[in-house]
């Protein structure tokens, strides 16, 4: 790894301590260099307050050492007049010496015109350092932009023999320690999805119990509003979304939000594009993720095994015939890691 290479990195590590708390923004870290030696280092901590070039900047004591600086970038510093400044003018208005940015933003606002401001500014500017991961960072980011929806996590726990549940009866199939990494899933997420059958037969409340996190949006899909309001998933704890064929408008935490059953997918693909949710966790039932994986709407899958546990009889879980790129394993349960583009 090269100098630049390795100060990219050290944004991309800074950047991803907001995971799950930047929505709408992306995750971006920034670091300051002067003489080989960091001087300053920030990242954007969540949606309204500095951006991370701003927190980096601010983070420097020695302030007259700014115009022999580089300052590090994992995404393209903006171009635009939002709840800030454009970071961009910033840092022509310090004189940096050179910027060196990991991936361009390809979100329109911005898209090249920051690293124009830059470079028309005399400031020398290098792009596309370490370009795969800073995009793989900003995953969610970059799908929802371009993609119009956001980045799709499938997730289930099976039994050895292949089963989501006993005699379609809820069944703990996953070890604690699966849990806690389930919970941190949650958190890192920004939303996270059931179908009706899943939200009737196991009243689950959807939120971030065993890892640090804030709760992620909880989307229920139910066509004729079969579930009861005094079910967990309309709890006050977290913002839920109701997709149903019934009824709009918002009560309190509670969304409704009417959609066709025709084309549903695409139709759930605009409505959660419109509410600006870039990412979410399937967890929903054999039928919701089926529909999905035989649509080939999905970005990753996370597959949970107790291989010893043999249920015999049950809801079969969802058929994914692919190899996974990863496999963990926690205790007596493997955690299987697939990529749909991989």
């Amino acid at each position: 790894m090269n100098n630049d290479e390795l100060y990219i990195k050290r944004c991309i590590e800074l950047a991803q301590k907001a995971l799950g708390r930047t929505y709408p923004n992306p995750l971006v870290g920034s670091v300051i260099v002067h003489d080989g030696k960091i001087i300053g280092e920030g990242y954007h901590h969540k949606a309204g307050e500095n951006h991370a070039e701003i927190n980096a900047i601010n983070s420097v004591e020695n302030k007259d050492l700014i115009p022999e600086s580089t300052i590090y970038v994992s995404l393209e510093p903006c171009a635009h007049y939002g709840k800030t400044p454009p970071c961009a003018l910033k840092i022509k208005e310090l004189g940096f010496k050179k910027v060196v940015i990991g991936a361009m933003d390809s979100h329109d606002k911005v898209n090249g015109k920051g690293k124009k401001i830059i470079q028309d500014a005399g400031i020398e500017a290098v792009s596309g350092i370490l370009e795969k991961e800073c995009i793989e960072l900003n995953k969610r980011f970059f799908t929802y932009h371009e993609k119009k929806r956001p980045y799709i996590i499938l997730k289930w726990a099976e039994s050895g023999d292949g089963f989501l549940d006993k005699d379609f009866k809820p069944t703990a199939i996953s070890n604690t320690l699966v849990n806690q990494f389930v919970h941190q899933l949650r958190a890192d997420e920004h939303a996270i999805l059931v179908g009706t059958q899943t939200a009737l037969n196991d009243n689950p409340s959807l939120t971030v119990r065993n890892a640090k996190g804030i709760n992620p949006v909880r989307i229920l899909i139910d066509f004729d509003l079969k579930v009861p309001a005094t079910f967990k998933i309309y709890n006050d704890e977290a913002l839920t979304l109701v997709i149903n064929n019934k009824k709009e408008g918002t009560e309190n935490n509670i969304r409704f939000i009417k959609v066709e059953k025709e084309n549903f997918l695409q139709q759930l693909m605009n409505a959660l594009y419109k509410e600006q949710i870039q990412s979410v966790i399937i967890e929903g039932g054999r039928y919701t993720l089926q529909q999905f994986i035989n649509a080939g709407l999905w970005d990753e899958a996370i597959i949970i095994r107790n291989e010893g546990l043999k249920l015999e009889n049950g809801t079969k879980a969802p058929e994914l015939n692919l190899k996974p790129y990863d496999i963990k394993t926690f205790r007596d349960n493997t955690v299987s890691f697939y990529k749909l583009h991989h």
